[in-house]
């Protein structure tokens, strides 16, 4: 763990510079550790894939005051995940309109896209960061048979509920947006409401699962969510 100065009103804790579920673990239980013990000072924490920006406010505490209540963090092994695990299950109709790259995603990787469509709703994919667009999930644990390179061209927008994959990822679009991932699906899930108490659905260190649901189901629930009368199924388990 490396903990560098990030201006005058922050601090970066780094951690192995690689992606794994591993290194984005001990980000995510270093940021409830300092949740659980209310660290001085501390505004606002916010974590990526191998590291934790801690935003502090100056008047309460310092730099070296910070660092030094971390390393004591880590030394007593508070920063170790303990709590609850969160699930969001994520309804999502696949292919046609509401996904138009799956067709050319089974042309390319070989596979039909009934399976393409298993093996994405088969895992529980942890949130390792949010980032790009407020309440992008950029997720981990996706099975490689599906991986495939971002679009040549990206699309000018994107529609607000897309799930993509880019690369070794998959994610939701949260807003109308350019990018570049392949289209395979889409949610009538809000990622981002900024009406909402909670304006980003989820966060980092929680999971998601995909759940494959019909044209009928998605026009029910996206109607349900204008209405404010839809609740997301989440489930929750002790861990430690």
């Amino acid at each position: 763990m490396k903990i560098v100065p990030a201006g005058d009103q922050a601090v970066l804790v780094e951690f192995e510079n690689e992606i794994s579920e591993k290194t984005n673990s001990a980000v995510t239980a270093l940021a409830d550790g300092i949740r659980r013990a209310g660290t001085a000072g501390v505004k606002e924490l916010v974590p990526t894939y191998r590291s934790l920006l801690i935003l502090y406010d100056p008047l309460r505490t310092t730099c070296g005051a910070l660092t030094d209540a971390l390393r004591v963090l880590s030394e007593a092994g508070t920063d170790k995940k303990v709590g609850t695990r969160t699930v969001l299950y994520v309804p999502c109709c696949y292919g046609g309109e509401y996904g138009e790259d799956l067709a050319g995603l089974s042309a390319l990787k070989g596979i039909s896209e009934e399976e393409i469509i298993a093996i994405h709703s088969a895992p529980e994919y942890k949130i390792y960061m949010l980032g790009f667009l407020p309440g992008f999930t950029y997720l981990g644990g996706m099975d490689p048979r599906i991986a495939a390179p971002r679009l040549e061209t990206p699309r000018v927008v994107i529609p607000a509920g897309s799930v993509g994959i880019g690369g070794s990822q998959t994610g939701v679009y949260p807003i109308d947006s350019p990018g570049g991932w392949r289209l395979i699906g889409k949610t009538p899930l809000r990622f981002y409401d900024p009406d909402r108490e909670e304006p980003i659905l989820c966060r980092a260190g929680e999971y998601i699962r995909f759940v494959s649901i019909g044209e009928a189901d998605f026009k029910k629930i996206e109607s349900d969510v204008k209405a404010g009368s839809y609740h997301p199924q989440i489930e929750t388990e002790e861990e430690s």
